[in-house]
């Protein structure tokens, strides 16, 4: 029996057409493809969105926490303006008062802490107490 073909149908189909009984080639390859672009697609948008915290953590700054949790912030909320807040507060050095701060808070803690003979210098006498006599008044008796 030959093989009949339908009036209609062409003898020769393009190589994108999947055949009526095989499996469906390009189909395959670009479901792939799509799951490869969407992998490499949120590692890019992971890399970005930490950004700022990797920042921070790379010149030890002192604001690392406040950038991560600004960074945190603005992943749940989807608010840009916190990590542009953290972007630009991970770029700016901010002083260091903490460290004069504990220096002068521990000198201040090791004079109080010194014995009172200690804190004078040897050389200067202390100076005496100085008495002074009050007259007693006269005791009243009761009777």
């Amino acid at each position: 029996m030959s093989e009949q073909l339908h009036p209609l149908a062409p003898h020769h189909l393009p190589f994108y057409l999947a055949p009526g009984s095989g499996t469906d080639v390009l189909m395959a390859v670009m479901g792939i493809f799509l799951v490869g672009t969407v992998l490499w697609v949120g590692t890019l948008y992971w890399k970005l969105h930490s950004l700022p915290e990797r920042m921070a953590h790379k010149s030890q700054k002192l604001q690392f926490e406040i950038v991560a949790v600004l960074g945190i912030i603005s992943l749940f909320t989807h608010l840009h303006i916190f990590w542009v807040a953290g972007l630009l507060l991970a770029m700016i050095d901010l002083p260091d008062f903490g460290t004069p701060l504990r220096s002068i808070a521990g000198s201040v803690e090791r004079i109080a802490d010194a014995a009172p003979g200690e804190a004078r210098e040897p050389d200067q006498p202390s100076p005496a107490p100085i008495e002074t006599s009050v007259p007693k008044e006269k005791e009243r008796s009761h009777v």
